[in-house]
């Protein structure tokens, strides 16, 4: 019978996602990712298996907190316009707050192995496939509650405007936040 866990396997993921996302999957090494968890390297390869299967954990992790984090802020009271700039502009202030400005695991993810990995481009898809239904789901509200005219199309205005929001991620690494508002101010003049 082997040994029983030390630690708590969600709080390593959770650790080693803030690790992957801050140095990038080649850029992190066993021995960080066992630092930042607190526990042993053998203790990482005993329950992930190895690096690689630690990282599609922490991805999906990524992925599932932050269509999560999207629905909660999306579907608060107010308009669909009201709702969506609150949640870019949320993101983009959150960005800019990190003393190191790593913009979106997924986004960096998908730039550091640009296609060349079929499960992580699977991956990627599917994060970004719930992120755009949930704004299409937030612009349909919208549609019915007449805030958002009726001949938007629901899924092409959340497929730019999560496109848009890939793009603050990546130019909130360089930009200020004023330029970056303006972005978003101009993006919801779509809907």
């Amino acid at each position: 019978m082997g040994r029983p866990l030390e630690f708590e396997v969600d709080t390593v993921v959770e650790q080693a996602m803030q690790e992957f996302w801050t140095q990038g999957y080649a850029n992190t090494s066993p021995a960080q990712l066992a630092k930042a968890a607190g526990v042993g390297k053998g203790s990482l390869y005993n329950t992930f298996g190895s690096k690689r299967q630690l990282f599609d954990r922490a991805l999906a992790r990524y992925g599932q907190v932050g269509v999560e984090h999207a629905e909660e802020v999306l579907f608060r009271p107010g308009t669909a316009r009201e709702r969506i700039g609150a949640y870019l502009r949320q993101t983009v202030d959150a960005d800019v707050a990190q003393p190191v400005r790593r913009g979106c695991m997924a986004v960096n993810t998908a730039a550091e192995f640009g296609g060349r990995d079929q499960r992580i481009t699977r991956a990627i898809h599917a994060i970004e496939e719930r992120m755009v239904a949930v704004l299409a789901d937030r612009i349909d509200q919208g549609r019915r509650d007449g805030d958002i005219g009726p001949d938007v199309d629901a899924r092409a205005a959340a497929e730019f405007l999560f496109n848009t929001s890939v793009g603050l991620r990546i130019r909130a690494k360089t930009n200020d936040v004023r330029t970056l508002y303006r972005i978003i101010d101009v993006a919801l003049g779509t809907l």
